[in-house]
């Protein structure tokens, strides 16, 4: 979090040009992005933390802070990555945000304790005193549970099924209900000018889109305003 606010701050400054603040990172016409040194970081920092010596307490805290240093550097650029190209600023360039905002509240959740539904109580059970019946109801839960977490994803419902795998109810509830416009299950199960993509469509305006604006909002006021038309650049 240190790391990906340092980044957003050090970004805007660039931009706005102020005197005082280093400039980009420029190879002869190539600029490098910080995505360069998330990876490299993260790649160094996963080997390194493979070989040192669980002992050696100091070394395996900084190996884990530079693979954390390393992820922020990549995920501010995530959207640069799906689409190969630089939309930092444009509209895209929001993705990257919402994938910060995801991890954070990710790995939160599981330093907090949390762990996906049923798991542990299914690793610590024994298949020789556990009976039979109270090991498969258990496993058929996780399995439901799960299933309805893919559903609520395709659904175009990210934060209702991830955080389903560590809530339970909460999955079905997004599983059952509509899907959002443009989501991979709104294109294979709602056909053009049917009632549910029209039903969808008059949902996301009345409700979603004004989360959304809110959301903008906070992530803008943290991270720079994407202002940029996606057309207006390569």
């Amino acid at each position: 979090m240190t790391t990906f606010v340092f980044i957003r701050i050090s970004v805007r400054l660039i931009r706005a040009k102020v005197r005082w603040w280093p400039r980009n990172i420029v190879h002869g016409d190539t600029h490098v992005h910080h995505v360069v040194f998330g990876t490299v970081l993260l790649l160094l920092s996963s080997v390194t933390s493979l070989v040192i010596p669980d002992d050696l307490h100091g070394a395996r805290l900084a190996a884990a802070a530079g693979l954390g240093v390393g992820a922020a550097l990549v995920l501010d650029e995530f959207a640069l990555i799906l689409h190969l190209r630089d939309v930092y600023w444009m509209k895209a360039g929001r993705l990257s945000v919402d994938a910060v905002f995801l991890a954070i509240g990710l790995t939160g959740t599981f330093l907090l304790g949390a762990r996906p539904l049923g798991y542990d109580e299914v690793l610590q059970l024994n298949p020789e005193t556990t009976p039979t019946d109270t090991f498969t109801l258990r496993v058929i839960a996780i399995g439901v549970n799960l299933c309805f977490a893919i559903v609520a994803l395709l659904k175009g419902k990210i934060w209702t099924g991830l955080l389903g795998l560590l809530v339970p109810v909460v999955p079905a509830v997004g599983a059952v209900r509509l899907a959002r416009p443009g989501s991979p299950w709104a294109r294979w199960r709602y056909k053009e000018g049917s009632r549910k993509l029209t039903r969808a469509y008059r949902r996301e305006a009345r409700l979603r889109q004004p989360i959304i604006r809110a959301k903008i909002a906070v992530q803008e006021f943290i991270s720079g305003r994407h202002d940029l038309p996606d057309q207006d650049r390569p």
